[in-house]
């Protein structure tokens, strides 16, 4: 088995709704998303003979990914009042809502579910909230 991995890192603030902690506040975290893909078998024919994919495409995907998270407000759809999306809208701050609650451990799967859909053969996606703390999804088969 072949397997290929990279990473891309995004700043982001995000708050944790109904956590009785001080995740409930917002902060911020330096996320790192790396990801993994793999395949028994390499292209055989073309200038991309003998590889899974061409790095520079598994990397543009993750980075782009990546991007779309980057210097924003992450929160959860229907955690903070419609006022108070509004204000901030108008106040010009970037907001990206998620239909999930925003943990690395969702985010790892959310990664993954994306870069599946967008074709590539992912094996593990792994999210870092911090240097030291990751969560990872991958699906058995």
């Amino acid at each position: 088995m072949y397997t290929l991995k990279t990473q891309a890192s995004f700043d982001s603030a995000h708050f944790l709704s109904g956590y009785n902690g001080k995740c409930a506040n917002i902060h911020g975290h330096t996320w790192k998303v790396e990801a993994e893909i793999s395949s028994d078998k390499l292209i055989e024919s073309g200038e991309k003979r003998g590889m899974i994919i061409d790095f520079s495409d598994l990397k543009k995907a993750v980075r782009a990914l990546a991007d779309s998270f980057d210097h924003t407000l992450i929160y959860e759809q229907g955690t903070l009042r419609s006022e108070t999306v509004d204000c901030l809208k108008t106040e010009g701050f970037s907001l990206k809502a998620v239909d999930f609650r925003p943990t690395a451990e969702n985010f790892a799967r959310h990664f993954f579910e994306v870069l599946t859909g967008q074709g590539l053969l992912v094996k593990r996606v792994s999210v870092y909230e911090t240097p030291e703390n990751c969560a990872a999804y991958e699906v058995d088969v």
